[in-house]
């Protein structure tokens, strides 16, 4: 545990509330990453930055160092961008586009068309594993799981992952710069 948070946080707790600006200075980039990570837009994720800070000084006084301060951050964060993804997803079925879903579908990388065909809790564990680099046992007190919980649903994701990459790969609407450039030389 970083001793110097926690002892910022006790101050705000105790309602020197000036402290609160190092606490969100400390953590605000690696919360808009995140949110950007599983949110897929900057502008979103500085609006979520936002929300999650205020509710986190909301409920600062709910907070107990039994657990770390950066893990009950990213519960919270991971908490606010899922309810966004569920109203997103929401919204979107009951839109009426006029495209077609092979219109809206980018002929981007394999692997970011196969991200968005994971559902938001199967995206998160990947974000906070490979990108956070959290450990298994942040991951379970994140997303309020145990930690072999996580290390299953981590394998299973990974496996998922791996077959809906496969065809995909063979796509050929699904062509790298690189590849294409290499076969124009």
């Amino acid at each position: 545990m970083n001793e110097d948070i926690e002892y910022r946080i006790k101050r705000v707790q105790a309602g020197e509330i000036q402290d609160y600006a190092y606490i969100v200075k400390e953590y605000q980039r690696q919360i808009f990453v995140y949110c950007w990570r599983l949110l897929g837009s900057e502008q979103e994720a500085e609006e979520a930055v936002q929300d999650i800070f205020v509710n986190a000084f909301e409920k600062i006084s709910k907070y107990k160092p039994t657990v770390g301060f950066s893990s009950w951050l990213y519960k919270m964060a991971y908490h606010y961008c899922l309810n966004l993804i569920r109203r997103k997803n929401l919204q979107r079925k009951f839109k009426l586009t006029l495209f077609t879903s092979a219109d809206m579908t980018s002929d981007s990388e394999p692997l970011s068309r196969a991200l968005d065909q994971l559902n938001a809790e199967e995206r998160n564990l990947l974000v906070l594993r490979i990108f956070e680099e959290k450990t298994f046992g942040e991951i379970g007190e994140i997303m309020n799981k145990s930690e072999d919980a996580i290390k299953k649903k981590y394998g299973r994701t990974k496996t998922k992952l791996k077959k809906i990459m496969e065809p995909l790969k063979e796509d050929h609407k699904c062509v790298s710069y690189k590849t294409e450039f290499k076969n124009k030389a």
